[in-house]
């Protein structure tokens, strides 16, 4: 029973491990797969604009809610007023399911439930530096 709880604890570190020395895991190639999910409502590249959700170009460590021109949810904009930027490790947060992380969100999408996957658009997503190039 403890090497059961032992294992568990172990794998719910992993992802705060993985991020822990600055590296991005994940495959950008399989991560553009997953982030077709995501395109009816962000955009990233050049001439990327807003959607129905922010453009996401230069999103790895930038602060919570702070694309200009782009109307966030109150509980985003509070977690923006509280210091939050979107680390690797808060983005794999919310992609996993968006309305636990952030209550009233207006995200309506599911999440992404494989962590494969989130570390994947993760890896994808940082391949876009804030000008989209």
């Amino acid at each position: 029973m403890l090497k059961r709880i032992f294992a568990t604890s172990c794998l719910l570190l992993l992802p705060a491990v993985a991020f822990a020395d600055g590296h991005i895991p994940g495959d950008a190639a399989a991560g553009e797969k997953v982030f077709r999910k995501c395109k009816a409502c962000h955009a990233v590249g050049e001439g990327a604009e807003n959607k129905i959700g922010p453009v996401l170009n230069g999103i790895i460590d930038r602060p919570v809610a702070s694309v200009e021109g782009f109307g966030y949810s109150d509980v985003l904009v509070g977690l923006a007023e509280e210091g939050k930027t979107w680390s690797p490790e808060e983005l794999a947060a919310f992609l996993e399911k968006p309305r636990n992380y952030a209550k009233g969100t207006k995200m309506s999408f599911a999440g992404l439930r494989k962590e494969d996957d989130r570390m994947n658009v993760i890896a994808y997503l940082a391949t876009f530096p804030a000008g989209g190039s």
